[in-house]
C-alpha cells in the first residue's frame, strides 16, 4: 500500500510574480497542481495550508553561472582594481593550490548563500583541476544532494597553459583525452534526464583563450552524442576579441560557430561584446546568455545587450558569476543590479522589475534547457522562493513585487525545492551555518597562505 501524496495550499500571498496566482498555488508532492486566482478556492480539498499573506511569492530563482571555488578568494588584495586578464593571471597562482576539502567547503557555502537568496537551481562552472583536485564535480554533486538543491554542474577544463600562449599555469592544464574521458564518465554517472532532474551535467571548456580548438570541437561532438548542454565564457572583454582575431583570425562568435557551438544546446557566460549581426545569429540559433551584471561592473568589462538579445530570440538568464569578481553569491541582489544596469544602458521604461524577475526565473531556466522550472504553472516543479518585507528597507513600499528589487531584498524567508522546504525563517535546514562559515574561512586562509 502506497502513501497518499499530500497537497499544500500556499495561500493568499502578499504579492505574486504570476498575476494569475494571486490567491496562491497548490502543491502536490513535487509539483504544482493548481494556480489560485485572487479570492478563489482550490478546486479540491487540500491537506495543509501555509499562510503567505506576509510573503511575496516567486518561482525559485535559477542561477546560470558561478565559480563556487572563488568564494575562497573574495576581496583578495593582489587582485583588486584589475581588468579581466591581469585579474585572472593574479588569481590563477592561488587557485592552482586548491584541494578537495577546500572545494567542498567553497561549494557548500556558495550553494547555501544562493539558497538563502531565493535560488532553487544552482549552476557552477568548475575548470580548475590540479593534481590534488581530480574529483571536483563528484564532490559538488554530493554537496548539492546534501543540501537538497537542484544543480546544473559543468565539467570545465583548461588545456592551453602559459607555455602554449594561454593564461593558466601548466599545473592546472589537462590534456584533451583526460578531459573528454572524465566528461563522459560524469555524464554517465550523474546526469539525470526529464522533468524533475536534480543533477545535470554540461560540458564547459573554460574560454577561447584557455582551451584548444580540438577540445572545443570534441566537446561539441560529445555533448551532441550524449544530449547534454554546452557552456563557456564568451565575448566578455575587448581583450578576448583581440586575442581571437590574433590567434584564430576571427571574432569570438565566428570561432564558436566554426567549432559547432552556435546551437540551442549552448549557453554563454557574459556575452557582452556582440555586434548587431552576431546578436541576430545568436537569436536564430537559440543560444542562451547568462547575464552577470555585478561581475561585469567589478571588472569593467562592459554592459550586456540584454534587450536586443532577447528580442532576437536568445534566452537571457541571470547569474552571480564567481565570488572573486562579484564578490557575493546572492541572486536576489543580482536582480537589483540587473535592473539598475539595464536602466543605465536603456531607460527606466524599457527594463522593468517584471523583466528582471523573468530573466532570473523563466529566462534562466531556458538557458539550462528546462521547461519544468522557472514558473508557477501546473505541472512544473514546486520550486518556490518566498520573501518577507519586514525590514526597515521596505518600510513604506506600496508595490511589494517592485520593492524586492528597488528596495534591495537580500534574503528569502522560505525556499522550497521539489516540494520540500529547504530554507525556513531565512536559515538553511539541517545546516550549522556558523560552523560552515568558520570552516570555510579557515580554508580560505589556508589557500592564501599556500603561496
Amino acid at each position: 500500500m502506497t502513501d497518499t501524496v499530500r497537497t499544500l495550499w500556499i495561500r493568499n500571498p502578499l504579492a505574486c510574480a504570476d498575476p494569475d496566482a494571486a490567491g496562491g498555488i497548490v502543491i502536490q508532492g513535487r509539483r504544482i497542481l493548481e494556480k489560485i486566482a485572487a479570492g478563489a478556492q482550490p478546486r479540491q480539498p487540500v491537506d495543509e495550508t501555509f499562510d503567505a499573506s506576509r510573503h511575496v511569492l516567486l518561482p525559485g530563482l535559477v542561477n546560470t553561472h558561478h565559480h563556487f571555488y572563488q568564494t575562497l578568494t573574495r576581496a583578495y588584495s593582489p587582485a583588486l582594481n584589475k581588468e579581466l586578464f591581469p585579474w585572472l593571471t593574479t588569481l590563477y597562482d592561488v587557485w592552482a593550490n586548491l584541494d578537495e576539502e577546500q572545494l567542498i567547503l567553497a561549494s557548500e557555502l556558495a550553494m547555501v548563500e544562493l539558497l538563502m537568496s531565493g535560488c532553487t537551481t544552482v549552476a557552477d562552472h568548475h575548470y580548475v583541476f590540479s593534481g590534488a583536485l581530480l574529483g571536483a564535480i563528484d564532490c559538488q554533486v554530493e554537496s548539492a544532494r546534501r543540501l537538497g538543491v537542484r544543480a546544473a554542474l559543468t565539467r570545465g577544463s583548461m588545456s592551453v597553459g602559459q607555455e602554449d600562449g594561454g593564461l593558466p599555469p601548466q599545473s592546472v592544464v589537462q590534456d584533451e583525452r583526460t578531459i573528454l574521458d572524465d566528461s563522459q564518465r560524469l555524464i554517465e554517472r550523474y546526469h539525470q534526464r526529464g522533468d524533475g532532474a536534480m543533477t545535470t551535467i554540461a560540458l564547459a571548456p573554460c574560454s577561447p583563450f584557455s582551451v584548444s580548438r580540438e577540445l572545443m570541437l570534441e566537446s561539441a561532438r560529445l555533448a551532441e552524442s550524449h544530449d547534454v548542454r554546452l557552456h563557456t565564457h564568451l565575448a566578455e572583454t575587448e581583450d578576448e576579441t583581440a586575442y581571437c582575431q590574433r590567434l584564430f583570425g576571427m571574432r569570438p562568435l565566428d570561432y564558436l560557430e566554426e567549432c559547432g557551438w552556435l546551437t540551442n544546446r549552448t549557453w554563454l557566460a557574459h556575452g557582452i561584446h556582440f555586434n548587431d549581426d552576431e546578436i541576430r545569429r545568436l537569436g536564430q540559433a537559440g543560444t542562451g546568455i547568462a547575464h552577470c551584471p555585478s561581475s561585469n561592473m567589478v571588472l569593467g568589462s562592459g554592459m550586456c545587450r540584454t534587450l536586443e538579445l532577447e528580442a532576437a530570440g536568445a534566452p537571457v538568464g541571470l547569474a552571480v558569476d564567481g565570488s572573486a569578481s562579484n564578490d557575493h553569491s546572492n541572486l536576489a541582489n543580482e536582480m537589483r543590479q540587473a535592473l539598475l544596469l539595464g536602466r543605465l544602458r536603456y531607460s527606466p521604461s524599457d527594463v522593468t522589475h517584471e523583466d528582471v524577475i523573468r530573466w532570473a526565473t523563466q529566462g534562466s531556466a531556458r538557458c539550462l534547457g528546462r521547461a519544468d522550472i522557472g514558473g508557477l504553472e501546473p505541472g512544473q516543479q514546486a520550486d518556490l522562493a518566498l520573501f518577507k518585507l519586514d525590514e526597515p528597507r521596505f518600510s513604506g513600499a506600496e508595490n511589494p513585487l517592485a520593492a524586492l528589487l528597488l528596495c534591495g531584498a537580500q534574503r528569502a524567508d522560505r525556499v522550497m525545492v521539489a516540494g520540500c522546504w529547504r530554507l525556513i525563517d531565512g536559515l538553511p535546514c539541517e545546516i550549522d551555518l556558523g560552523s560552515l562559515m568558520a570552516r570555510h574561512d579557515e580554508a580560505a586562509r589556508r589557500l592564501r597562505n599556500a603561496l
